[in-house]
């Protein structure tokens, strides 16, 4: 195996690109490492992307905010006006794993690895969130929901990557969050995980709003008759109940060990009704 640590993404583009065999970059390396010592993969190359100073920031960008691909969970929760704008978000990077997998795990790489139950990629999907590729032909921004095309599989093509992160202008009126179920208190993989995103007029109505289900089907799903349901309405419990309904209809998941599927069918109608009210909750705060 080769091992690569370029100063620019130009240069790691390249590098990945060029590689006959398969070709990895790593900025946390909380799952890559893991899937080489199982051996599961075996890279004949690994990228480091952590030394492009472009990576490591958290910055505006517009009136919006773009993460770096190489910026930990830990980072983007000490960033006091991310966290402020997106709390739901910074709180789904902050819960990946352990202090220490907090530390290291990133965004882009919670994105790539696609399994079905990670925590972020949800809250990004509610926030609106863009993943900004570069590759061989350029950059492209594409909707966060657009990367995981299946279990572990996702959209990058031979020699692209993530840069970053791209999150939209939030408006002052508007409140994400984010929650899962797990077995345990802490440092457990989501049964069922759910993003919501909510705006509000100054009389508490719901004018717009985007939740996103986890670990409820092979990749993240988007349920659009849940925010319909609640839209127009402030949050009484017909809509809430309406929502909830809609949420559970979108669902296609498994049985297993952790779950079954009328389990996580039945938490995930709950956690939308949580999520949804504890986003208003904030959006009417900010307004």
């Amino acid at each position: 195996m080769r091992f690569e640590a370029p100063e620019t993404v130009e240069a790691a583009v390249a590098l990945l690109a060029g590689e006959a065999g398969d070709a990895f970059p790593l900025s946390g390396g909380t799952d890559l490492l893991v899937q080489m010592r199982s051996g599961r993969i075996a890279p004949a190359l690994v990228v480091d992307t952590k030394r492009i100073p472009s990576l490591r920031e958290i910055a505006r960008e517009g009136d919006g905010w773009r993460i770096g691909a190489a910026v930990s969970g830990a980072e983007i929760n000490e960033h006091a006006e991310l966290k402020a704008d997106w709390p739901g978000l910074c709180h789904a990077a902050d819960i990946v794993g352990s202090t220490q997998v907090s530390g290291r795990a990133t965004l882009a790489g919670n994105l790539c690895t696609a399994s079905p139950a990670a925590d972020t990629v949800p809250a990004m999907v509610a926030a609106g969130a863009l993943a900004r590729i570069a590759g061989p032909q350029g950059r492209r921004d594409v909707p966060v929901e657009d990367i995981p095309t299946g279990v572990q599989k996702n959209a990058l093509g031979k020699g692209e990557m993530i840069e970053a992160i791209l999150l939209p202008v939030k408006a002052p009126n508007a409140g994400d969050c984010y929650l899962r179920f797990i077995p345990r208190t802490e440092m457990d993989i989501a049964v069922v995980g759910c993003g919501a995103s909510v705006t509000v007029d100054a009389d508490g109505t719901v004018t717009a709003a985007r939740i996103a289900l986890g670990a409820v089907a092979p990749t993240v799903v988007v349920v659009e008759a849940g925010a319909q349901a609640i839209i127009g309405t402030k949050l009484e419990d017909a809509a809430l109940d309406a929502l909830a309904g809609a949420c559970e209809a979108a669902c296609n998941p498994i049985d297993d060990k952790r779950g079954t599927v009328a389990f996580r069918t039945e938490v995930a109608g709950t956690l939308a009704r949580r999520a949804v009210k504890i986003a208003a909750d904030r959006a009417r705060k900010t307004a």
